[in-house]
């Protein structure tokens, strides 16, 4: 265990991939009598989630979220609506204080829109759930990608892609003033007998004038554990990546083996030309375990997964993904038929990663949600996961098929196997959630939020 301020070796992290909301990204598995995704809205299977992941020792529960409903497909929301693809969604950030209560060392990060709150709001909130958890709190930082987003917050339509990243920057500049900013070290000072709790020559105004934002300030709270929540992000495109260089802490990827080294290798030297360290980037890769007693069984469980995927709700979540509607495709249309009239584009691109056997679009779909799986025995299952670790990952957002049953999986079988191997830790790090992951508690010096600092 690495004392405070010295950088623990590397290790193997665990996410919990989640969000609060009836069926994330595995759709139509909702239905199944093992599963507890009917149960969203409630609070004891969250409850009982947070406690079975800090019995697995996992690193964090990460929460997606969306603040639109996918009707890019077939020009409406109905689809998503009738397999509730991501809709019917509750906030994520209000789960937060209740997990604290029922876990002392598990990460509790959770996604938000730039788009969603004003700064200003947005950082108190923040601070407040980073002091009622002790310092476990992250923030996904998104830029919507949901036209429905865009209404639904008041926009004519969302900007172009790569001025969302710039709203984003000057986003995260208005909170690294308020956090790391606005409140000196040794502002508050608790001071009973002189009746003085805290020095106002320490706390600042911010009298932030940018493109997007003015914010006055002072910052309405005092210093959390962590100040800045650990950050993380998941942007792709070329602009995503610098924003990630800039940025992130964590970063949520999801390649191939052969495609993890050169995506990790370029974010880290965008990091190095914003003055950072390569390695201030945690790399987390998305996957889905399925796990079986042995290799047949676990491709039982895949194959009957299989058979249960809502083939047009993954047309629809596919379609708000990409940005085009792919309603005309019908689902038990032969693919042959499609490559002889010479399809173009985004369809070309699905037809041609149809893996062998592929008969129809249907299919085709499926295997979209399915060829995601990684299928095996637990140690087949541990195998994968440490090549990706070796090849540049540091750990990865696991992705369920029913919950809590993958998490189960993991942590009964997995985990034991990754633990042997030396991999993952056997017991939490004190501190804060930056600290456990990194050793220190705040943002280091060479991040451009400790620019605001005073």
């Amino acid at each position: 265990m690495a004392p405070p301020g010295v950088e623990p070796p590397r290790r193997m992290l665990l996410n919990a991939f989640s969000m609060n909301c009836v069926s994330h990204l595995q759709q139509g598995l909702w239905g199944r009598d093992d599963t507890r995704q009917r149960e969203y809205a409630s609070l004891e299977p969250w409850l009982d989630l947070a406690r079975l992941l800090e019995r697995g020792r996992f690193d964090a529960l990460f929460l997606a979220d969306v603040t639109g409903v996918y009707d890019v497909y077939r020009d409406g929301p109905e689809t998503a609506i009738r397999h509730a693809m991501q809709v019917p969604a509750n906030d994520p950030m209000l789960l937060v204080p209740a997990l604290a209560t029922v876990t002392e060392h598990l990460g509790l990060a959770f996604t938000s829109s730039v788009y969603q709150a004003h700064p200003f709001t947005f950082a108190r909130q923040l601070s407040t759930l980073d002091h009622l958890t002790d310092g476990r709190v992250a923030w996904n930082v998104v830029a919507s990608y949901l036209p429905n987003s865009a209404a639904n917050l008041g926009f004519d339509a969302l900007p172009a892609h790569d001025d969302r990243y710039d709203r984003a920057d000057e986003y995260l500049d208005v909170c690294y003033q308020l956090w790391e900013g606005s409140w000196e070290d040794g502002a508050v000072l608790a001071d009973r007998a002189a009746g003085v709790y805290a020095d106002p020559a320490r706390v600042h105004r911010i009298d932030h004038h940018g493109e997007h934002y003015r914010v006055a300030g002072p910052h309405l709270c005092e210093p959390s554990p962590q100040r800045t929540p650990l950050l993380f992000q998941a942007g792709s495109s070329d602009r995503g990546r610098e924003f990630c260089g800039r940025h992130a802490e964590c970063a949520f990827v999801i390649s191939s083996l052969d495609g993890v080294g050169p995506l990790v290798d370029d974010v880290r030297t965008r990091a190095a030309r914003h003055g950072r360290r390569p390695h201030d980037i945690r790399f987390f890769q998305a996957l889905t375990p399925v796990v079986g007693g042995t290799e047949a069984e676990a491709m039982a469980k895949a194959a009957e997964l299989g058979e249960q995927v809502s083939v047009e709700a993954g047309l629809a979540h596919l379609s708000g993904a990409v940005g085009a509607d792919l309603g005309s495709l019908d689902p038990d249309r032969p693919l042959d038929q499609l490559r002889a009239e010479g399809v173009q584009g985004l369809v070309k691109r699905l037809v041609d990663s149809a893996p062998p056997g592929t008969r129809t679009v249907g299919d085709l779909i499926r295997s979209n949600a399915t060829g995601r799986f990684t299928v095996g025995s637990a140690e087949q299952v541990a195998d994968v996961m440490e090549r990706f670790f070796h090849a540049g990952i540091d750990g990865f957002n696991l992705v369920y098929t029913t919950t809590p049953g993958t998490f189960v999986d993991v942590i009964d079988g997995v985990v034991p196997i990754l633990r042997e191997r030396g991999l993952v830790q056997t017991d939490y790090a004190p501190g804060p959630l930056r600290q456990k992951l990194f050793g220190h508690a705040r943002l280091p010096d060479r991040h451009p939020g400790a620019a605001a600092r005073r």
